[in-house]
């Protein structure tokens, strides 16, 4: 097995590791300017529901944390396009009725394919898309009340996919 320490890098590595570097300096890339921390957003306990603050919830007798949905969207439109993705996601959280933390997306020259996250207060919506294959892969997962499936829906209508390939699994049964 692998480790990773000053052996791995040399003598550079671990100057650079004392230095605070980072990978960005061992590539030989430029470090990403530093940005403003994340707005943090209070989500408040619903009435009535203070003594059970684990959102997991019980479906057909069936008692879990939460629905996980990986979705292929395949020959679909506007992969590239950072606005449309992020609009797309920001339409998901509030069709699923979820509550949105903070969204962070990426996008990677020169293909254009653009990866991010939404970070939920019910747990997340990613994405990785290839524009030249017309492929995008997105990941929903869910917890308590909100429904992953109305975000799913939100996708097929920004993206219109002539192919979904969907799975899911359900998180923590217990």
């Amino acid at each position: 097995m692998a480790r990773f320490g000053v052996n791995t890098f040399g003598r550079v590595g671990a100057r650079m590791a004392r230095l605070e570097l980072g990978v960005a300096a061992i590539n030989g890339a430029r470090a990403l300017k530093p940005r403003a921390p994340a707005r943090t957003v209070p989500v408040p306990i619903p009435e009535g529901d203070a003594d059970c603050k684990d959102h997991f919830v019980t479906r057909n007798g069936l008692t879990f944390a939460g629905s996980h949905l990986i979705i292929d969207l395949w020959e679909a439109d506007g992969l590239s396009d950072k606005d449309r993705i992020e609009q797309a996601m920001i339409d998901a959280v509030e069709a699923a009725g979820a509550t949105l933390l903070h969204i962070h997306l990426h996008t990677f020259t020169p293909s254009g394919g653009i990866s991010g996250v939404a970070v939920l207060a019910e747990s997340h919506i990613s994405v990785h898309t290839w524009p030249e294959r017309g492929y995008a892969a997105f990941d929903i997962f869910m917890c308590g009340s909100a429904d992953p499936r109305k975000a799913l829906m939100v996708l097929k209508q920004a993206f219109t996919p002539k192919r979904v390939v969907l799975g899911e699994h359900k998180r923590g049964v217990m």
